[in-house]
């Protein structure tokens, strides 16, 4: 997890389930994965809202580029009895 400063010059660490935005496209959604890399590099998985009744794809941001922005959704609003399986979301 990493600690960031948000615009009111907060400390908030990132944490999967948090409603974040990237600080450069303003893409928002519910940051639902991490994916570390041997090069150093850690992005996160940002999954937007339906629009328009059609569901649109995730995207992938470095870490530096998020900006958390409200509090999203916890382990228990979406756990299931039966977790994993295929994964749209995954890094492409």
């Amino acid at each position: 997890m990493l600690f960031i400063n948000n615009k009111k010059g907060e400390i908030m660490m990132i944490k999967l389930g948090q409603k974040a935005k990237d600080k450069i496209t303003g893409f928002e959604g519910i940051l639902y994965g991490k994916a570390s890399y041997l090069t150093g590099c850690d992005q996160y998985c940002l999954v937007p809202p339906i629009k328009d009744g059609e569901i649109k794809l995730s995207q992938w941001f470095d870490e530096g580029r998020i900006e958390i922005i409200g509090e999203g959704v916890t382990v228990q609003d979406v756990i299931a009895k039966k977790n994993g399986g295929p994964n749209r979301d995954c890094p492409r």
